[in-house]
């Protein structure tokens, strides 16, 4: 299972190391324990919202590019575990038409619907 914590924490200590910074440094910026700021970067913890935003002050980075390398990374992480559905037979598949009323099968976004029928 692939935990949000553990890919921030990666994020947030490659940053700080790139930046050749000490945990201490950042800890005294971001006005968090240094404890605290490792069991963070370690994915031992969960960082709140403001916690976020102050040690991503502290490294001078916008709190928006940090989400993004998460979520690539969690993107990367969830296509390395998923099946593939090319070994799935097709008629064990769900189409589109079978999925939840409101959903995109019932053509929502019907440009989507297309593309991956297509």
């Amino acid at each position: 299972m692939i935990l949000l914590r553990q890919l921030l924490g990666d994020v947030l200590r490659r940053l700080r190391v790139r930046q050749g910074r000490t945990l201490r440094e950042v800890s005294t910026l971001a006005r968090v324990s240094l404890g605290y700021l490792s069991e963070v970067e370690r994915g031992q913890k969960e960082a709140s919202s403001e916690l976020l935003a102050s040690i991503c002050g502290a490294l001078g980075v916008p709190l928006s590019q940090v989400l993004r390398e998460v979520s690539d990374q969690f993107a990367l992480a969830e296509l390395q575990a998923a099946p593939v559905m090319a070994d799935v037979p097709e008629h064990e598949r769900l189409s589109l038409s079978e999925t939840v009323p409101g959903s995109i099968g019932d053509s929502v976004f019907p440009e989507v619907k297309d593309m991956v029928a297509a």
